[in-house]
């Protein structure tokens, strides 16, 4: 991973997750890729090998949004949530449940952002029903994970910004 150590990871109570991490883009370009589904099948897929093959994202207080993840040698992925808040381009905040429970219950993910000096820096709170989902989620590999589509993340924003891109 080319960025590897810039995603920070601290659990700042016993049901909590929080992931920070600073990208060179601007909070609606960021807002954006977390938020539309063209921009999530370009990064949201974890290792080598899988896509996100279905994003829905009704973008909306009560709307619901769902990712199913594909594997040519594995079976399918899914989940999906409510959203409860969308403040554009600063907040969001869902809930996140795997159709195949891997942890008990549900999640609730809240993502603010914050630009300073054309830099944003996302910060992912994840609230779990108990320490015990919550130790589970840290356990599962979801930490290099998310590094590695961060570090996809900053390749398209580099594409982005590149003259004549759009």
């Amino acid at each position: 991973m080319k960025n590897a150590g810039t995603l920070q990871v601290t659990t700042p109570s016993d049901r909590e997750i929080v992931m920070t991490r600073v990208f060179d883009a601007p909070r609606r370009l960021v807002f954006d890729a977390h938020t539309k589904c063209d921009l999530l099948k370009r990064w949201l897929f974890g290792p080598d090998g899988w896509s996100l093959a279905v994003c829905e994202v009704d973008l909306r207080p009560g709307g619901r949004y769902r990712y199913v993840w594909r594997h040519a040698h594995k079976k399918e992925m899914g989940m999906g949530g409510v959203i409860r808040e969308v403040v554009p381009p600063e907040r969001l905040v869902a809930t996140e449940k795997f159709d195949e429970a891997w942890y008990p219950g549900a999640s609730v993910n809240t993502m603010a952002l914050v630009e300073q000096g054309g830099k944003t820096t996302l910060t992912q709170t994840m609230l779990y029903e108990s320490r015990e989902a919550r130790d589970v989620a840290l356990k599962s590999g979801m930490e290099q994970g998310m590094a590695m589509g961060y570090d996809r993340l900053d390749d398209i924003f580099a594409l982005l910004a590149a003259p004549g891109e759009k």
